[in-house]
């Protein structure tokens, strides 16, 4: 078997494996936003509170659609020997992997402005719409009970919001770590940071995790475009 006959299977295979994990996610994607209380009474709890914090069905579906596409071009192209879909696959990882260093950079030079974008945009959903609105409360007591904390930035992120005024101007309970009745001098006494700089800190915490995935999807995104880019100009040679 020649190297580039070699470079041609696995190029499939590994296509191949992207397309079909692609088509999973679509097709749960795809469930989970026709029939999410199937979804919901199969997976438990859990599955429930995750679904509140993030639309995952719309989640899935985008990724999947995007996996699918990338699979069918690259094991397309390298079946069929097309520079074409080689040429497809190779722009469409290209402009993700370009997409990912922009958003990597973005993260890192504008951290501050994202923190005031997001206490100017979550504060006022806050005090209007917790205790109101029921998918808002559950996102925020799921956060505020599994990162011990209060708020996005602290307890006065709820004075005179509406479960402020509703319950005798009192702040949630976990504000005050669970003792109730939560009022300002008990909040202000117990200081229980926000959920902000705990989600902060639990992201430094898992640093060396994140970056390892995320070198080793770069990686791989790196290496599918020079075999892609191989393929297409042995092709070109022929």
């Amino acid at each position: 078997m020649g190297c580039f006959t070699f470079i041609k299977v696995m190029m499939i295979l590994f296509n191949l494996a992207i397309f079909l994990g692609g088509g999973t996610l679509l097709g749960i994607g795809i469930w989970v936003s026709v029939d999410g209380k199937s979804f919901m009474d199969l997976f438990g709890t859990l599955s429930s509170s995750v679904m509140q914090v993030v639309n995952v069905s719309y989640f899935l579906i985008v990724i999947g659609a995007i996996l699918v596409v990338i699979g069918f071009l690259g094991c397309c192209g390298a079946q069929k020997e097309s520079k074409c879909l080689l040429m497809m696959f190779f722009s469409v990882v290209l402009i993700i992997f370009i997409a990912e260093i922009a958003a990597a950079v973005v993260v890192l030079v504008y951290t501050g402005f994202a923190e005031t974008f997001l206490t100017q945009l979550v504060t006022p959903v806050l005090k209007e719409k917790y205790g109101e609105d029921d998918v808002v409360t559950q996102i925020w007591n799921v956060t505020m009970n599994e990162f011990h904390c209060c708020g996005l930035n602290n307890y006065t992120d709820f004075q005179d919001s509406r479960w402020y005024l509703d319950h005798n101007n009192t702040f949630p309970i976990p504000c005050c770590m669970s003792v109730e009745p939560c009022d300002a001098q008990l909040a202000a006494k117990k200081n229980v940071s926000g959920c902000f700089d705990q989600i902060l800190d639990e992201i430094r915490t898992n640093a060396d995790v994140v970056g390892g995935v995320a070198a080793g999807i770069a990686a791989l995104e790196v290496a599918a475009m020079v075999v892609s880019m191989y393929l297409y100009c042995y092709l070109d040679k022929k």
